[in-house]
């Protein structure tokens, strides 16, 4: 089936098909940013360079899922639910890493990057049972989804992410400041795209008539967070090297 993938992620994009273009375009622009960022791997202090080797890491993935799901997409145009799920669950814990790369100076411990990795494997996890295993009861883990969602957003502006930042300096603070509009505004495109995807027999059935594919949803925010995160952190590192 690969080499479907293959075949179909160079087909011509016809004018009207959306949905390919934003694949197309997620594609390119991760694959772009994660280069960028591998190669300024040597222009940065030693002191931020996980952290933009994190960023490049979390882009390349994206890429090259980004890559099989628009072939997927070409071959069945069927939404790529798995291979999406797949992407997040690698790339979101490892955005959650970030907080504590940028404060772990200032004495981020462990301990809280565990919590907001698990945080995010349990917001991911119950969102694809309740978006692809059991649609039937998507309110549900829908709902568990949510909590798991509120909790990093929690860390980030009110918690020990915001805590540790500000005590690290200015510059830490902007960032993660920066950060947390991504995951307050960024991120809840994604529970969006939850909803019109699951709103068959749900209490939110309404949704269903947006009329926008949640593929164009997902696909816009990966871009705009994963790149976006990417490039907060590569300003941290030359504004506090």
């Amino acid at each position: 089936m690969d080499h479907l993938f293959l075949l179909d992620a160079t087909m011509a994009i016809a004018k009207t098909d959306y949905v390919s273009f934003t694949f197309f375009v997620g594609t390119m622009a991760m694959m772009a940013a994660a280069v960028f960022f591998f190669l300024e791997l040597n222009n940065t202090s030693k002191e931020w360079r996980t952290s933009v080797l994190v960023s490049g890491l979390i882009t390349f993935i994206a890429a090259v899922h980004y890559y099989y799901m628009r072939g997927y997409y070409a071959e069945t145009h069927d939404s790529p639910t798995f291979f999406r799920y797949v992407d997040w669950l690698l790339t979101v814990p490892l955005m959650c890493v970030e907080f504590y790369l940028i404060t772990k100076k200032a004495g981020g411990t462990i301990g809280l990057l565990w919590k907001m990795i698990l945080a995010s494997v349990v917001m991911l996890v119950t969102g694809y049972w309740g978006e692809a295993v059991a649609p039937a009861q998507a309110t549900l883990w829908g709902t568990i989804s949510a909590i798991a969602y509120f909790y990093i957003v929690y860390e980030v502006w009110l918690g020990d992410v915001k805590k540790l930042a500000t005590s690290a300096g200015s510059a830490v603070a902007s960032a993660n400041a920066a950060l947390g509009w991504f995951v307050l505004v960024g991120w809840a495109i994604y529970p969006l795209g939850y909803l019109i995807g699951t709103a068959d027999g749900q209490w939110y059935a309404s949704f269903k008539n947006i009329g926008i594919d949640m593929n164009i949803i997902y696909n816009i925010g990966d871009a705009v967070n994963k790149i976006g995160f990417g490039l907060v952190i590569y300003s941290l590192s030359r504004k506090a090297a």
